[in-house]
């Protein structure tokens, strides 16, 4: 079978995901004197959170993500633990798929920031896209092949559903009431029990 070799392949986002994009860069802004707006947390929308425009926030995003500090973005939640778990006992491996930057040093930096946290092995692939571009085209080469696909933006999640994937929301103030046809998981271990079906 064409896919057999993806059995036993999970597709992640990063940010949002496995990372904790949202904390970093909120102290990066703080830093640099922005600050958030009521009720910040449930939007996705990095100008409204910040209550500045669309071109400014673009801008912002894509310094940040081409800085250094991308290389030390702390793990969500209880990622690194059920991540190890999922490699380590039951055999599983990581494809990301993170719409971060096209800058090399941005590749290496989240590659560095990825092995740190989850170890070296347990990431296959590492597939960089543009800053804030959508993940169509990258998921369409796993068309058919029924992995699960982890993402915590709504539209891209979906996205997997029209190539054959099975779909997991990470959940965040932003997508907390979505109305998907597919798991919503609050953390990494309600992730492990959805693949595990323990």
């Amino acid at each position: 079978m064409r896919y057999k070799k993806y059995e036993k392949t999970i597709l992640t986002d990063c940010d949002g995901v496995l990372l904790d994009w949202e904390w970093a860069f909120n102290c990066w802004m703080i830093q640099h004197g922005f600050e958030t707006t009521e009720g910040y947390q449930f939007k996705y929308d990095m100008a409204e959170r910040y209550g500045i425009s669309k071109p400014q926030v673009q801008k912002l995003v894509k310094t940040f993500n081409e800085s250094a500090a991308i290389g030390f973005l702390p793990v969500l939640r209880d990622a690194m633990y059920w991540v190890k778990r999922l490699h380590e006992q039951h055999g599983y491996t990581f494809i990301c798929i993170t719409s971060l930057s096209l800058d090399e040093n941005a590749y290496k930096l989240r590659e560095m920031n990825l092995q740190k946290m989850f170890g070296k092995t347990a990431f296959t692939k590492l597939v960089c896209l543009d800053t804030g571009a959508d993940k169509d085209e990258a998921l369409s080469k796993y068309a058919g092949s029924n992995c699960y696909w982890l993402e915590d933006k709504v539209e891209n999640a979906t996205a997997g559903l029209r190539f054959g994937l099975k779909p997991i929301l990470i959940e965040h103030g932003h997508n907390m009431n979505a109305d998907v046809d597919y798991p919503i998981c609050k953390n990494w271990l309600e992730v492990y029990k959805q693949i595990t079906q323990m």
